[in-house]
């Protein structure tokens, strides 16, 4: 049964979202449902688990639908749950049309989705067709004999040909993206995991294969596709030698090659033009020229672009405040007048959000928590929220090696050793940086493994769970939960927050981020303290202040245009 708190505050929020105001406030002409979208990634490995087995799955979401609801987001993005051998954690995918018995069966998912559908959340689910498992029936086929029907499903080099150039591999323990195959004396490539073979796009069978792949799950009532490493789909099959050292700057050499529109702008007319369906690229290519070809209107391929150049920007060792402000404002502008954008801190490839641009230190964590998703709501471009971001969860941190279940950690470790590299820098760089940061089991309750499952999790529980849960936050109208929902509600209820333009103030401050967004005559101020100290700013006399919307601390220092601001204190005001 809910807190009454929690529904008085769903229904509070919704009437905010819902006024006689906002009906007044007219959009855009290019206004869709997918810009303004606040999506809420899971990871259903570690959101709910419902049987024991320490591993989240289908009805554990079923489960948590109101608490999903109530945070105020409208679609869903959710992680592989096809059936795989689960080598990279479902991004190895063995069939396209099932589920993964792990996280229940294909009716828990039909129950699912019309559960979203009921509370207007839509559902928006990974396509992995840069490559598939090497467990998949086509790569079975393809492998057992060259003239095999499936065998042009993939990318093979006969080794009588000699070595085949060199290619690099993002997780393969030696780099080695091709992997000799001694069945058919041939060698295959694999741009991630030696069992995740990459799909050969040139093939118009196995294209086909793709779109009946998409049509069956548009047919479901999916919401929307985002297609994983796609911009690495399309080669050039004559595999070419690279120059040495390619592999540093790889994206030139692999992203955005051949014949990728081709294939986009099939999908488009085979799928997208079909249904009422969303689609997001993962990478935005090697330039604003590139991505701008993905998502623009006219070219007919995607709806918008993930572009990793912002959530790059953090480090082992930190970043600064200027180069961020100089990134998302860059990418802003070069997508105001064409094309749409992604706005993301954080996902399952990524350290804790927190963690890695924020401060997880106790005295800091929950302002600078709700700083940071103050950032990612107040931005114009289709915002991403990470599960477990809404309550501030940080990164675990482990130890040891042995601790690590991602593929990448585990055989990048062993690639270092191999080469005689400094082990206890990556492991001191890995405990800040890991993907297995950001996938802990959910943090529900102070129970034991935090209400996340009752047998033993794939992954440890951050032990800071007592401090850090859902049902603490729910009680606590000043937590990082509660804020948060206060930001989805104001967002929707403000389509500045979406459509807006948006100009940055001082973008030489060291410590403070302010920028204004305007949308006809509505107006909104955004101003983020990114340090751990005190800092101020002057305002331009142009900016005239009219009333506080938001405030993640209990105080605010103004006089006239002069704004101090606390630690990791975010601040919207309207103005006139």
């Amino acid at each position: 049964m809910k807190n009454i708190l929690t529904i008085v505050l769903i229904l509070l929020f919704a009437g905010c979202a819902d006024n006689s105001e906002n009906d007044k406030k007219p959009l855009p002409e290019n206004a869709k449902w997918w810009k303004e979208a606040i999506i809420y990634q899971i990871y259903p490995r570690s959101f709910k688990d419902t049987n024991g087995d320490g591993v989240g799955d289908l009805k554990g979401i079923i489960e948590k639908l109101d608490y999903i609801q109530s945070l105020g987001v409208t679609a869903v993005w959710l992680n592989p749950i096809y059936t795989s051998p689960n080598d990279d954690n479902g991004y190895d995918v063995s069939d396209y049309k099932g589920i993964m018995s792990d996280f229940g069966t294909m009716e828990d998912f039909d129950i699912m989705l019309v559960g979203m559908h009921e509370r207007g959340i839509k559902l928006i689910m990974d396509v992995v067709v840069n490559h598939s498992s090497d467990e998949h029936e086509w790569f079975k086929q393809s492998r057992s004999s060259r003239d095999n029907p499936y065998r042009n499903y993939y990318h093979w080099w006969p080794a009588e040909k000699g070595k085949p150039n060199y290619r690099y591999s993002l997780f393969d323990e030696k780099g080695e993206a091709w992997k000799y195959d001694s069945l058919t004396n041939s060698y295959y490539l694999h741009y991630f995991s030696q069992k995740q073979p990459d799909l050969n796009w040139e093939n118009p069978k196995l294209r086909q294969e793709v779109y009946d792949i998409m049509k069956f799950w548009a047919e479901k009532g999916v919401d929307g596709f985002r297609l994983d490493a796609f911009q690495f789909a399309a080669k050039d099959t004559t595999f070419p030698a690279f120059p040495e050292g390619f592999e540093k700057n790889f994206i030139d050499y692999y992203a955005m090659q051949g014949n990728l529109h081709d294939y986009l702008k099939e999908m488009h007319e085979e799928v997208f033009s079909k249904y009422d369906v969303m689609s997001v690229a993962e990478g935005a290519g090697r330039n604003f020229e590139d991505a701008h070809m993905l998502v623009d209107e006219d070219r007919k391929e995607l709806n918008m672009a993930y572009a990793f150049e912002g959530v790059d920007i953090a480090r082992p060792d930190g970043y600064e405040l200027r180069h961020f402000k100089e990134v998302f404002s860059r990418w802003d502008s070069a997508f105001a007048k064409k094309g749409w954008l992604s706005i993301f801190l954080s996902n399952h490839d990524q350290a804790r959000l927190v963690s890695r641009f924020g401060n997880d230190e106790p005295q800091f964590r929950e302002a600078s928590s709700k700083m940071l998703n103050t950032f990612i709501l107040s931005m114009r471009g289709t915002p991403y929220c990470y599960y477990g971001d809404e309550l501030g969860m940080t990164n675990i941190g482990f130890e040891t090696i042995e601790e690590y279940q991602d593929i990448a950690a585990i055989n990048g470790y062993k690639k270092v050793q191999n080469q005689g590299g400094d082990i206890e820098e990556y492991m001191r760089n890995l405990r800040v940086s890991s993907r297995d940061n950001g996938r802990t089991p959910m943090q529900w309750d102070d129970s034991k493994n935090a209400g996340f499952t009752t047998g033993t999790p794939w992954l440890p529980v951050h032990e800071n769970y007592k401090k850090i849960n859902v049902k603490l936050q729910e009680v606590d109208e000043s937590s990082v939960l509660n804020y948060f929902r206060k930001l989805t509600a104001l967002r929707k209820a403000n389509p500045v927050m979406t459509y807006g333009d948006y100009s940055m103030i001082q973008p030489d401050h060291p410590t403070i981020y302010a920028f204004t967004r305007i949308l006809g005559e509505e107006k909104m101020l955004v101003v983020l303290n990114f340090g751990e100290k005190q800092s101020s700013m002057g305002l331009p006399e142009s900016i005239e202040i009219d009333k506080l919307l938001t405030n993640n601390l209990n105080s605010m220092h103004r006089d006239g245009n002069l704004i101090n601001l606390q630690p990791y204190q975010a601040l919207i005001f309207s103005i006139n």
